[in-house]
């Protein structure tokens, strides 16, 4: 038995490692395709080359972490099987990158630096190809370890940290753009979270709540399902094809509210057509939020191409610039081949290394099914239309994984609160009536005690009596840790919890070390 079971680790162990380093070799032809089809962009300068191998790079990273965020809830609640979710983010991430990326984009992520600051322009270059490999490699660790951090605030990190080294002060740095983005690492988990609650808390108190729920789901499912079609529309139009046409947010908004009374009337028309395969168990109410959930991965990864391609493309366009005409300037336009990186590498990064992430943000920090799922993607949507009006900074994977630990801790409140009423009514109940019956015990005790001539039969009763108070109080005991076991079940694990808020916190300031020293590294080589 024992020589079975360890051939059979042997065989899975092989396969394994098989399987890595398939997935290595693709990775490095990759990056080895890209170094070749760049070699000669620049005619003597084989630096751009370089840096695009490290856009590359950090191109799968953001495909193997952040779009996880985007499909993880699908795939946890079972709507999508994990190769259909990865189909599909593919397809949606570069149809987001090529056709709604952004064509212009500031070299400088988010003015986290002052350019003016790079008097020399090959110190700008190497700060940003520092920044470039720094925030992949810091990626490429947090998916090792099954952390979703913020790509964003990673490739943030590396240019500030490459920046500084470059400019020598911390004075380059723009701290109050710095300060927000701290903010956000509060701001957006919680709003994320409260939204994917409160929508969570609404289904269950108008639909699964109530004593006839296909009728309650008939009449209400519709209407929640609009409300997403809204939120999409409007956040689609505002976020991801903010570089193909500009509108307002009274516009968006419009539009939206269009597309979700056509929405509305649809999924009617639909769940009304099949009602008869429709009853009280709360497995088919789930169903009919399946379809929704797979337009809100396919939207979600769109939104997600047409702007994180920038935290891959951003910087290595910057350096194209840079080394094109040799200054630095605030802006630069992302040529075609930058964006077919950015796209293939991000497409290229989820389909070999994006599922670890996806089990970890759709199974294994709480259990979700299609209307927990459901209620996250609509939040993920929800926040972001809400932050951009307000100008809250906002991290959209913070925002999605705020939204599973909101529901999870709703799940948490709700299931204590029932319990409890449920147990403390029956508990009740049941200690009355041990008391009673050990009164009644206790009071035969005493009588047969009092009695000054005990016959045999009184001796072996009292024997009893004292067995049965003993196993009642035993019983008291038993029923007490029952209850505080209620208090203890918790639908969060709490290890991912703790493992994902400390990346988030130590993502920025890793990131902006490794950097730093990797621009000293290549000054060195260079100088």
């Amino acid at each position: 038995m024992e020589i079975n079971t360890f051939e059979k680790m042997q065989k899975k162990a092989a396969k394994k490692s098989q399987t890595d380093f398939l997935r290595l070799g693709i990775s490095l032809v990759f990056m080895a395709i890209v170094l070749l089809a760049t070699w000669n962009k620049i005619p003597g300068n084989p630096f751009l080359a370089v840096a695009a191998v490290f856009g590359a790079y950090m191109a799968m990273n953001i495909g193997a972490n952040d779009v996880a965020n985007n499909v993880g809830p699908a795939v946890g609640s079972k709507a999508l099987t994990m190769v259909g979710a990865i189909i599909i983010a593919a397809i949606f991430e570069s149809a987001g990158a090529l056709i709604a990326g952004a064509d212009v984009t500031g070299t400088i992520k988010k003015g986290i630096i002052d350019i003016h600051a790079f008097a020399n322009p090959d110190y700008f270059v190497w700060a940003m190809t520092a920044a470039l490999l720094a925030a992949a490699l810091w990626l490429n660790l947090a998916t090792y370890l099954k952390a979703p951090v913020s790509t964003t605030h990673s490739i943030v990190g590396g240019v500030m940290g490459g920046g500084i080294a470059a400019a020598g002060t911390f004075g380059i740095v723009h701290w109050g753009t710095m300060g927000k983005i701290a903010a956000s690492w509060v701001i957006s988990p919680v709003l994320g979270g409260i939204i994917a609650a409160g929508f969570l808390y609404a289904i269950k108190r108008t639909i699964l709540y109530k004593e006839n729920t296909k009728e309650a789901a008939m009449r209400l499912v519709p209407l929640y399902v609009a409300v997403m079609g809204w939120a999409f529309v409007t956040y689609i139009v505002l976020k991801g094809l903010k570089h193909i046409v500009k509108l307002g947010f009274p516009t968006a908004a419009g539009i939206g509210l269009v597309a979700a009374i056509a929405v509305f009337f649809l999924v009617k028309a639909t769940i009304a057509k099949y009602a008869h395969l429709l009853d009280n168990e709360r497995v088919n109410i789930n169903k009919l939020f399946t379809i929704p959930l797979i337009f809100s991965a396919a939207l979600l990864s769109f939104a997600h191409g047409a702007n994180d391609v920038a935290n891959a493309v951003g910087p290595l366009a910057g350096i194209a610039d840079a080394l094109t005409h040799v200054a630095v300037s605030s802006k630069a336009a992302i040529p075609l081949w930058v964006m077919v990186i950015g796209a293939i590498g991000i497409s290229l990064g989820l389909a070999l290394y994006g599922p670890k992430l996806i089990k970890t943000v759709g199974s294994e920090i709480t259990e979700l099914d299609q209307i927990r799922a459901f209620c996250i993607a609509l939040a993920a949507a929800i926040t972001v239309i809400i932050a951009s009006q307000l100008g809250l900074p906002v991290s959209s994977t913070h925002i999605a994984l705020g939204g599973v630990f909101g529901v999870g801790f709703l799940r948490e409140w709700l299931d204590r609160t029932q319990r409890l009423e449920y147990r403390i009514k029956e508990e009740k109940a049941r200690l009355e009536e041990l008391k009673n019956h050990l009164a009644a015990l206790k009071k035969e005790l005493e009588s047969l005690e009092r009695k000054e001539v005990k016959s045999q039969s009184d001796y072996e009763r009292i024997v009893h009596l004292f067995e049965e108070i003993g196993n009642n109080e035993k019983q008291i005991k038993k029923e007490s840790k029952a209850l505080k076991s209620v208090y203890k079940t918790k639908y969060v694990q709490r290890a991912a919890l703790n493992k994902i808020v400390a990346a988030w916190i130590v993502t920025v300031p890793a990131a902006a070390v490794v950097s730093a020293i990797i621009f000293y590294v290549i000054k060195g080589m260079m100088v």
